[in-house]
């Protein structure tokens, strides 16, 4: 394969600005080893938590920072960062909460625009944790967003999986993913999941959204319920889809919607977005097929809180009701389109390699966000694919899509390892560079398969340069 030679570490240095503190002076930027044709450099350091990427109106990349509450745009050729808002109320954990997915208005920034900006935030109300969506006005003059606007509140959150991604689509509606908290596993072993949980009509009448976890909601841009939502359970509401653990990516393809999921100890999924459909969670991991997974509902142990101190996702006690995925029916149930990874009911969970970061060595990538390359990019073999970040393993992975656009092609390609978190990727407008955030702390998969905790290039953006030269 063209891109399997790996480059010398001396690699051209780009002159760009990756300064430690915004002012500094422009100096250059560091080299990321990675293979032809490709160069890797990064363009920005220092971002408190970098979460969501979008091309702003400045055709500067927009990112926000999860837990610096604000939103920055990079210049991607000299990495000059510039404040374009502050998010106000905002809570901030070390892990899962903070401002969290950015959508524009298609038409931000063109004549006649609303030029609104929406920003995903987890928050405190009443001692309590939730999330929001607020929508911000951006001034084209001095390139900043100001006078913000609830739109939609009350919404799961908690610190563990919230999801958090915003998109708007080609309908004209914002599409934003909730997880389903952690719950089930963890700290959160003994309580409940609710991703099969419908909202019900007094529910929504009190503004009571607790229900939307584990869901991807669909929303008019002033946070109302669609007129064509789909009913469910003879309720119409925000929910578009269901039954999903820990959806943190979308990206549309012309009008299909594409989703990213976290599984369990296995089956992360690909999800082709249906509206209605119910997509299995907890009852089943990527396919109903018996392999590797079985739905151990820890919470309805009555020696719930006993287990906890020994908790193993895949050893599941006596007196935790279990139940097979074939043993779950469902109607409107949809399998995804790929999975990382399908494995047998033999597979060794406790592989010894990874010691007591276990979760690094199962059959999973932790899959952050999709992005898509389109069909007429410049980079060969690269067209019409899903490009997927990887928090576990620290790379990018490409699913080729078939013609029809629906189905999954061939095998998965892996690229750009390093000893770090992606969080996000974004394709560049010409399609000759990926650019991938990372995150500040964590543990991943080093270049050896060990653990590290040691993040090479923490809170960066790093940008993988098509050559086609090399």
């Amino acid at each position: 394969m063209h891109h399997s030679r790996v480059m010398a570490g001396a690699m051209t240095l780009l002159l760009l600005s990756t300064p430690a503190s915004w002012g500094a002076a422009p100096q250059k930027a560091k080299a990321v080893p990675t293979a032809e044709p490709f160069e890797g450099v990064v363009i920005a350091e220092g971002l408190a938590a970098p979460w969501d990427m979008v091309w702003g109106p400045d055709n500067h990349i927009w990112v926000s920072e999860r837990e610096g509450s604000r939103i920055i745009s990079v210049d991607p050729k000299t990495g000059e960062k510039k404040l374009v808002g502050s998010i106000p109320d905002v809570k901030v954990g070390p892990q899962h909460e903070g401002v969290l997915g950015i959508a524009l208005d298609p038409d931000l920034g063109k004549s006649g625009s609303k030029n609104n900006v929406y920003i995903a935030h987890t928050y405190m109300d009443g001692g309590r944790e939730h999330a929001r969506i607020v929508r911000f006005h951006y001034d084209p003059q001095t390139r900043k967003i100001a006078d913000p606007k609830v739109i939609l509140s009350n919404m799961p959150a908690g610190d563990d999986h919230n999801g958090g991604r915003l998109r708007f689509g080609p309908d004209g509606k914002l599409y934003y993913s909730i997880g389903e908290q952690g719950h089930n596993q963890g700290a959160n072993v003994c309580k409940p999941i609710d991703a099969q949980r419908i909202p019900t009509k007094a529910e929504l009448d009190a503004d009571d959204h607790s229900a939307y976890a584990g869901k991807v909601l669909r929303l008019n841009p002033d946070g109302g319920i669609p007129d064509d939502n789909p009913v469910i359970n003879g309720v119409r509401s925000h929910v578009y889809t269901y039954g999903h653990r820990n959806p943190q990516g979308l990206v549309f393809v012309g009008d299909l919607l594409f989703e990213a999921e976290h599984g369990p100890s296995s089956d992360d999924e690909i999800n082709l977005l249906v509206a209605g459909g119910n997509y299995g969670w907890p009852h089943v991991a990527g396919f109903r097929d018996d392999q590797g997974y079985v739905y151990g509902n820890w919470s309805a142990a009555p020696d719930c809180e006993k287990l906890a101190k020994s908790y193993f996702p895949t050893d599941i006690p006596a007196s935790v009701p279990q139940q097979k995925e074939t043993e779950w029916k469902a109607e409107d149930f949809r399998e995804p389109i790929k999975t990382f990874y399908t494995v047998p009911n033999s597979y060794n969970f406790r592989d010894g390699r990874c010691g007591d970061m276990a979760y690094l060595c199962w059959p999973t990538i932790a899959p952050s966000s999709v992005a898509y390359y389109p069909a007429n990019g410049p980079i060969p073999g690269w067209g019409n694919s899903l490009l997927v970040t990887s928090l576990k393993n620290g790379a990018l992975y490409r699913v080729p899509l078939n013609a029809d656009g629906k189905t999954a092609q061939g095998d998965v390609a892996k690229y750009f390892h390093t000893p770090n978190r992606y969080r996000s990727a974004l394709v560049s407008p010409d399609g000759k560079t990926i650019y991938v955030a990372t995150d500040v702390r964590g543990n991943a998969l080093g270049n050896d398969g060990k653990p590290v905790n040691d993040m090479k290039n923490p809170g960066s953006i790093i940008a993988f340069i098509y050559d086609a030269k090399q």
